[in-house]
Formats: C-alpha cells, structure tokens, sequence
C-alpha cells in the first residue's frame, strides 16, 4: 500500500485501520464507514477514512451534543434548492455570514454557508480571520464559485452601468446586514474603485437574504444592489457581473458523516443537479465537495 492512492480496497483499508476484514465488511453493511460501490468492488476513499476516523476521536465524543439540523449562514439560491430535493431533512435559517458563524459556534446549526472576504487579505473564509479558528474540529467544504455583480431592474431604467453609478445622488442603493458576505464584498469594492460609501444613497432598510435584496429591486424600493447573478435571474432582473467568489460550508468534522449532509451531498452528484446549476446561471462547480479546510 501506498500513500499516493486515492481509493483503498478492503484489504488495504483493513491494514490501514488495523482491523480485521471482516471488521470492515460489518461496518459497511451497517453504513458506518465511507465506500464506494461504483466499480463493482469495495473501494474507500483515502482522505474520507481519515476524516472518519478524525470524528470518532475519544475527546471528541465525548464532547458530542445533538446540533438541530439546520443549515444557517447566507442564503444560496443552488443550495436552497438542493435541501429541499435531495430529502435531506435539513431546514435553512439564513441570515448572513456571519450569523452563520456565529450559529454554528453556539450549537445552533449543523452546517453553515459562508462567502466572508477578509479585505487585508483579500482572501475568502479564512477560519483566523472570522472567528473560526479556535473549533478544533472544523471542516471546510467547497460548495461553488459562485459570481457576484450589481442586480438591477430588467430595462435599467437609470442607465446604471456600473459601481461609480452609484454614487449619483438619486440613485438607491440596496444594501446587506453588515456582517454578510455581500456587505463585505461590497465595502471592498467600493474602497478599491475609491468611492465614499458614506456618500451614497443607502435604502432605509438592509435586506436580510439574497431573494430580500432581489425583491427590494424587483419591487422598485431600491435600483440597484450587490448580489449573485442566480438571484437575479429568479427574479427576471438585469445583472453587471463584478467579481467571482467561493462559497463553502462549514461544520463540525462529525456533522459531515452524518446522514442529512451525505444525502446532500450525495445528491450533488445527480444530473439534475448540475442542470440546476447551469439555469440558475453564475456558478462553476467543478469543485464541489472538496475538503478546503480540515482542522
């Protein structure tokens, strides 16, 4: 046996875990170790069997609470609707980034979506920089790129072509909590193409979720806002494309074996998923599923 291979056989894993293989028959037939049946013949994933065995750590168990199972964080138009087909049983309770984080620290969430830009950095999700890097057995999955841009009315009736519109005095800008991704994103936008936020027109109200600041335009309450380009096209709005950004999700390492994320994340997998994708329009997920942070 050899680091470099990516799948294990029954014998391989047996002497890898140091059980006997019949040991690992019974743990498969019980649905409790990660395999893959996909070639006729046991196969497991190398950097799976580690995670499985990283979240059966002693400590660990013996610090394991019952998490509802809720998916907080930001809202993503894809993984809204993923939730709800695959029968995950998953409920969403989205209202930011950093709402997500802080859910998850408290026990409040199984998994979190996030898109939080550390503008010193300019790198996205770093566990230091949000309040993350003290949760030991942190997990990072990958979800999608997604792409962020101005959503505005369908005929851009203001002729709004782009961020240094904004700063027209008539111009209503709708606008995120601040502790969510997009208001993040945003400040570091307009602090790069040198324009005051101060000295915009801000809508009175901040919009809590992706379809809130979709619909604040669709309903004429604001003209334009920062979001994804799948939440404009659900609401039949014009979109400027600005910038491309990863969104992961966060967990506890335990929380990824547990069934609600596996028939999640098992559901990825279906045609019609990345079909979804695809109408929904500004995501690549091409990545979806890797590990970008393990603790």
């Amino acid at each position: 046996m050899t680091e470099r291979h990516t799948y294990l056989t029954t014998a391989e894993v047996a002497d890898y875990l140091r059980l006997k293989e019949r040991k690992v028959y019974d743990l498969v037939s019980q649905g409790l170790i990660p395999c893959s049946r996909a070639t006729g013949k046991l196969l497991f994933p190398r950097q799976q069997i580690d995670l499985w065995v990283l979240s059966h750590l002693d400590g660990e168990q013996a610090q394991r609470l019952s998490v509802p199972l809720v998916v907080a964080g930001s809202q993503d138009p894809l993984l809204e609707w993923a939730i709800r087909e695959s029968g995950s049983d998953l409920a969403m309770l989205c209202q930011g980034s950093g709402d997500g984080v802080r859910r998850l620290l408290d026990g409040k969430a199984m998994l979190a979506g996030i898109h939080l830009l550390d503008p010193d950095t300019q790198r996205y999700n770093e566990p230091s920089a949000i309040g993350l890097s003290g949760m030991r057995d942190l997990l990072m999955v990958h979800w999608a790129k997604r792409r962020q841009g101005l959503l505005l009315p369908g005929n851009n009736p203001l002729n709004i072509m782009g961020l240094s519109d904004l700063q027209r005095p008539h111009i209503r800008v709708a606008h995120r909590q601040p502790d969510a991704g997009a208001a993040r994103l945003l400040s570091c936008l307009l602090q790069q193409a040198g324009i005051d936020s101060s000295a915009l027109n801000w809508a009175p109200h901040a919009s809590l979720s992706e379809d809130d600041l979709a619909l604040s335009i669709s309903q004429g309450e604001a003209d334009v806002g920062l979001g994804v380009e799948a939440a404009a096209h659900r609401q039949q709005l014009a979109f400027i494309p600005l910038h491309n950004e990863p969104f992961d999700l966060v967990m506890q390492r335990r929380s990824y074996f547990e069934s609600p994320f596996q028939r999640l994340l098992a559901f990825t997998h279906n045609a019609r998923f990345a079909e979804r994708a695809t109408q929904l329009g500004g995501y690549d997920i091409s990545e979806l599923g890797k590990i970008s942070y393990n603790a």
